[in-house]
């Protein structure tokens, strides 16, 4: 049997850009900056995602996600990027299209995250737009999920505001911070009006 190397090969360049924010795959160069924004918020994040290994924070972990999360782009199963401040450049959070499924499905799940200094400063929301616009109109899907735990009172605002319906209410559905946490769930069609930026 002959063996391939298994090539590396990143994300494609790829930058979508809203008035005041811009979305992108992760690179390497941004790992200092990356870890930086999740320590200085971990206290205002931990609640709300599974919980942190010893070495979340670390280069190793962090360039395994990247190699990981190439990978999953080139097999059309999740699409991940880092949001920007478009002005300045900075780093102010994250945001994914995980799960995706073709087939008879056309779909998948919206994650999201915001570093503690920008928080309700409307990147999230413009990130959001960003990345659905994306899903329906360069990959093709049909509908975008998305979920948060009743007490997520700013998520579930977000979620609202930019488009997404309610569709109903799924017990012990996530492992958030450590405990099987029942979550509303929401979605987005493309026959929805697709949100601007």
């Amino acid at each position: 049997m002959i063996r391939l190397p298994r090539t590396e090969l990143p994300p494609p360049s790829i930058r979508l850009d809203g008035p005041r924010a811009s979305v992108r795959p992760p690179a390497p160069a941004d790992f200092r900056a990356w870890a930086d924004l999740r320590d200085r918020s971990r206290g205002f994040l931990a609640p709300w995602e599974p919980t942190w290994a010893p070495d979340a924070l670390s280069e190793n972990t962090y360039q395994r996600r990247l190699r990981r999360q190439a990978a999953e782009w080139r097999a059309d199963e999740a699409y991940n990027f880092h949001v920007f401040d478009r002005r300045t450049g900075q780093l102010v959070g994250g945001i994914g299209l995980t799960n995706v499924h073709r087939g008879v499905a056309q779909m998948g799940s919206l994650g999201y995250w915001i570093g503690e200094p920008f928080a309700r400063r409307g990147y999230t929301s413009e990130a959001v737009r960003l990345v659905v616009r994306f899903a329906f109109t360069t990959l093709g899907l049909h509908r975008v999920e998305a979920a948060c735990v009743p007490e997520n009172e700013p998520s579930r605002s977000l979620l609202e505001k930019v488009g997404f319906v309610r569709e109903g209410y799924a017990r012990a559905y996530l492992k958030i911070a450590g405990t099987w946490r029942d979550h509303l769930t929401f979605a987005i069609l493309d026959s929805d009006p697709l949100p601007d930026p």
